[in-house]
């Protein structure tokens, strides 16, 4: 993949279609789609088909992207995951107008072509069991056999698909056939089903059919329907292909052209649906929207910014050859774009007590505190200081290694846009567990400056007035697979779940500006991590998300591979 001058990514669909436009093979139209089945939540895979078939229509004038709904089997789809999907795609950052559409509405047109098939000879009736159906069609190295009912007459084949339809017969009893090739080394051409009876009630049709296309039927009619110029699809419908044209050439109608790419694969993470519904339906997530999930509803959870997954998807190009994309290196952009949008809190995770001895015990002053560093604009804000503080427990040990620089006995440190402070003694329970610190503080320092008489301290902590802070729970998450790819060379994927990969730590304390945080919003904990206000919060206590930590792996990597020349 390139990059042109203008800042459009360059890579061989965007090449075939400039390809199309210069010799005007759709009238210079571009019109792309994207079609979900509304079976399930998107996930970060389909949302490089969203910005490749969105994007696409958005770098050429006059260029259209639909959204419609593949909707076909009502066995397993809802109004509430066609929500979900309109959700998603708007929040990703694009909209798709009066082009939305649903294959349920072109139903009546699909089944007048299938009927016209039956009477061009190329569709049958085909009243097999599945075990027959399974050892008729053959395998992959031995060609399939005919079926018995192949050849029956037309007006036969017409007047019991017309029975299906009208609700005559069981779900299984019958099904209709194309008749293609039962010899086809492409074992989809052999005679695929194109209906199936199911008596079960649609999301939007009701109980009006009791016959319903089968997915390979439906996408490409439905894309002659709506005039798609470039169907684009994820690899594994390139062996696909053929049904695809020989429906539309069977049927003499409008014939776009598909073009397939390779779908998005991500370390540490499972995008098939069929597991995503097994881990949601297992228990071993909270749901759909589990900020562990790769679902864009999950990662919106747990704080991605829609500007985040865009950039990791025009970073990672469009291919034609499968690969897997290091989950570091989304976390990179999510990284990036968080540093410049969200703004600088204090926020202590596991607190501990402090009490500045020397500090007046009535006392309360503002410190001048930096909303972001990497945006001016965002100004400052009045943080308040008191006799009693909060620190990460982490920051203090009394009897400290080598190379820790941070609290303990003796020690000087400075505290963040405040005072330096020295620890003086130590509180323990009856266990022996630190429990308060109490130190002092150099009145010359204030705002952190280095004293007059110049002495230096090696470690900056972060800090929360006690009396000031609020009280909030936080929950951390780590990925929810703990191998890189989960299932590989045969193992149980299931088992590659980390029952660690949430934790949920109940009394934080975060500095009183963020009290009237709403959910969604995004800040950065100093020395922490990216963090954001949950949708469980309640008025009386706020729940944040770490989104991520302040470590980024991926960049350390880049560092590295630089260093190495390669």
């Amino acid at each position: 993949m390139t990059t042109s001058d203008s800042g459009a990514s360059s890579d061989f669909i965007r090449a075939r279609v400039a390809e199309d436009l210069r010799t005007n093979k759709w009238g210079g139209r571009v019109v792309t789609r994207f079609p979900p089945e509304p079976n399930g939540y998107l996930h970060i895979g389909h949302a490089k088909s969203i910005c490749l078939n969105f994007g696409i229509a958005q770098e050429n004038e006059g260029g259209v992207c639909h959204l419609r709904f593949d909707d076909t089997n009502p066995c397993t789809e809802e109004i509430e995951y066609v929500d979900s999907i309109k959700e998603d795609v708007r929040w990703l950052g694009f909209d798709w107008g009066e082009h939305e559409y649903y294959a349920s509405d072109y139903f009546e047109q699909l089944y007048e072509w299938a009927v016209e098939l039956v009477k061009k000879g190329k569709a049958y009736v085909c009243d097999l069991d599945a075990e027959a159906f399974k050892e008729y069609r053959g395998t992959i190295t031995l060609p399939g056999t005919n079926c018995p009912s192949r050849d029956r007459s037309v007006e036969e084949n017409l007047d019991l698909f017309e029975r299906m339809r009208a609700g005559e017969f069981e779900e299984g009893e019958y099904v209709l056939r194309a008749k293609i090739d039962m010899a086809s080394p492409n074992m989809l051409m052999r005679d695929p089903v194109m209906y199936r009876i199911l008596k079960a009630s649609h999301h939007r049709t009701g109980d009006k059919w009791c016959i319903y296309p089968m997915y390979d039927f439906t996408h490409g009619q439905s894309d002659s329907i709506e005039k798609i110029t470039h169907s684009i699809c994820t690899l594994e419908f390139e062996v696909h292909r053929p049904l695809y044209d020989w429906y539309c050439e069977a049927l003499g109608i409008y014939h776009p052209q598909q073009i397939e790419f390779a779908r998005l694969n991500l370390t540490h993470t499972a995008l098939s649906k069929r597991k995503l519904i097994d881990l949601v339906e297992g228990g071993y997530v909270t749901g759909w929207d589990d900020p562990r999930m790769p679902t864009i509803s999950g990662l919106r959870r747990r704080g991605y910014t829609p500007e985040a997954i865009r950039d990791f998807c025009g970073r990672i190009g469009v291919a034609k050859a499968d690969s897997t994309n290091e989950i570091e290196m989304l976390e990179h952009c999510l990284r990036e774009d968080l540093n410049k949008r969200a703004a600088r809190v204090m926020g202590v995770l596991n607190p501990l007590r402090v009490v500045i001895e020397n500090y007046p015990e009535d006392q309360v002053e503002e410190m001048d505190a930096v909303n972001n560093p990497e945006d001016p604009a965002a100004g400052t804000r009045k943080l308040p200081f008191s006799r009693v503080l909060y620190i990460e427990r982490e920051d203090f040990m009394e009897d400290p290694p080598r190379k820790f620089y941070r609290l303990s006995p003796g020690r000087e440190v400075r505290l963040r846009y405040a005072y330096f402070v020295r620890c003086v003694d130590v509180v323990k329970d009856e266990n022996g567990e630190v429990v308060e610190l109490h130190c002092t503080y150099d009145p010359e320092t204030r705002g952190g400056n280095t004293p007059p008489d110049g002495r230096k301290v090696k470690a900056t902590l972060h800090w929360v007035s006690a009396p000031h802070a609020k009280e909030v729970e936080a929950r951390l998450f780590g990925h929810l697979f703990k191998d890189k790819r989960p299932g590989a060379n045969g193992t149980d994927w299931l088992a590659s779940c980390d029952p660690d990969s949430r934790q949920v730590l109940p009394k934080c304390y975060v500095e009183p500006s963020v009290a009237n945080a709403k959910a969604g919003d995004r800040f950065q904990f100093e020395r922490k991590g990216y963090f954001c206000v949950d949708r469980d919060s309640t008025d009386e206590k706020l729940v944040f998300n770490r989104t991520l930590s302040l470590r980024d792996t991926w960049a350390r990597v880049q560092r590295s591979e630089k260093r190495k020349g390669r």
